[in-house]
């Protein structure tokens, strides 16, 4: 077997028990966030030698992907604060030629921005085809912090008539509607909950307080939104349940182990692009005597 081939087979049994393709039986609290689908603390050395032949083979693709330009891929980062989104993408796409790769964080909507349908602002920053493009946050926030904090949906200049108690199932309707017309343009969706515990989030806040290297991390929100832990958890269980469909699957990635997540969310992102079927471009015969006639003048000697 070929060395992409191993690394695909090592990369597949990674995600299958974190990918949720049909939400109506899916719980949260059946995944647990420090699973490490049996890798323990002596075997980080091998999950870290892992995720480096992943990222090799991502970047790989990645260059086919530029150069058919044919498919584009969107990953989808949610998580609770400290649950690691940057760090995942800072390491899984380490590797990635930038020129190929697009990074937007959203956070609070500006004020051009409330004067636009909810998914304006990110619909506008979909990747081009060739392109892989990362939301740290995303549209998936008009369902989760939105619908935890009712004033801020009270703020969205939506008429008030249309604000009813299917403005969450009306929501989720919406967004699998875009996602399935996305893939059905060769855009595919794969989206990531990195499942951070309450515990460990704690002790990552107070790594951010103890040290002064790290303090610019922390803001007092963050503590303030932990008393909200479990309508946010209910909110993520409804958000995966309403949005996992086999063409937009949900990764529930357990996140205690940011050793551990950072090579779920690489296994995914291999599959996803592995899926395309990426070469480079044939050449022409036109092509191909265009290039000997380079070639001849290359090797004339000046």
């Amino acid at each position: 077997m070929a060395d992409h081939d191993k690394l695909l087979q090592r990369a597949l049994k990674f995600i299958k028990p974190y990918r949720v393709t049909d939400g109506k039986k899916f719980r949260l609290k059946d995944v647990d966030p420090g699973d490490t689908a049996g890798f323990k603390a002596e075997d980080k050395p091998r999950a870290k030698e892992a995720l480096a032949d992943g990222v090799t083979l991502l970047a790989e693709l990645q260059d086919k992907l530029y150069a058919q330009d044919q498919w584009g891929l969107l990953l989808n980062f949610q998580a609770m604060d400290a649950a690691g989104k940057d760090g995942s993408i800072k390491h899984v796409m380490s590797g990635v030629n930038p020129q190929g790769c697009q990074v937007y964080s959203f956070k609070a909507p500006s004020a051009e921005e409330l004067d636009h349908d909810f998914m304006w602002r990110c619909l506008k920053n979909l990747p081009e085809r060739g392109r892989i493009g990362i939301f740290n946050r995303s549209y998936y926030e008009e369902t989760l912090v939105v619908r935890v904090h009712p004033e801020y949906l009270a703020g969205q200049k939506v008429p008030k008539k249309l604000i009813t108690k299917r403005i969450w199932n009306e929501r989720f309707e919406d967004i699998r509607g875009i996602e399935r017309y996305l893939s059905r343009n060769g855009i595919l969706v794969r989206k990531f909950f990195l499942h951070v515990s309450k515990k460990e989030q704690k002790r990552r806040f107070m790594e951010r307080l103890d040290n002064p290297e790290k303090n610019w991390k922390f803001s007092s929100a963050d503590a303030k939104e932990r008393g909200y832990w479990d309508a946010y958890m209910e909110a993520y269980e409804d958000m995966i349940r309403n949005t996992a469909t086999p063409e937009a699957p949900w990764y529930v990635v357990p996140a205690d182990n940011k050793w551990f997540s950072r090579l779920v969310v690489a296994a995914a992102v291999i599959e996803a692009l592995d899926s395309m079927s990426l070469h480079y471009p044939q050449v022409s015969e036109a092509k191909l005597k265009e290039l000997e006639i380079a070639r001849k003048i290359l090797e004339k000697k000046e």
